[in-house]
């Protein structure tokens, strides 16, 4: 259930970003100066602490037990010019810097991170359904 609990986090921050990203594909000006810059997750094994689970066996000390976000990175790609002399933010040749954000890669990193989510929480089900059996057989 932890494996799947940390997955679930994982993938809910996913999620987020991506919005975030769609939010804002139009997004010309931040505090930072210059266009928003598209953010991507970064995921790595998360290693447990073998002393926590005294009552669990794990297969070997530091074994895998999950995932966890290790950076939320920005995109390193320049900005995509657009030609708009009207935008407030046009330079002196009227091209404007916009956040190279493209829309079909957001929404296939948006179904991804969606399975993803679904297929955990269909094992945290199947794994609450095999507990609760375990138990009517304890019981006789």
């Amino acid at each position: 259930m932890a494996v799947s609990a940390s997955a679930l986090t994982a993938e809910k921050l996913r999620i987020d970003v991506v919005a975030q990203n769609v939010a804002n594909m139009n997004t010309t000006r931040t505090p930072e100066g210059g266009p928003y810059q598209r953010r991507r997750v970064v995921f790595s094994e998360l290693l447990t602490d073998a002393s926590r689970h005294r009552f669990v066996r794990l297969p070997r000390p530091g074994a895998r037990q999950g995932v966890k976000v290790s950076a939320v990175l920005a995109d390193e790609r320049p900005p995509r010019m657009v030609h708009d002399p009207d935008h407030p933010d046009a330079n002196a040749e009227g091209m404007v810097a916009m956040p190279d954000i493209n829309i079909v890669n957001e929404m296939v990193d948006l179904m991804t991170a969606s399975r993803a989510y679904e297929t955990n929480v269909q094992v945290l089900n199947v794994t609450k359904s095999m507990a609760l059996r375990a138990l009517e057989i304890g019981r006789g």
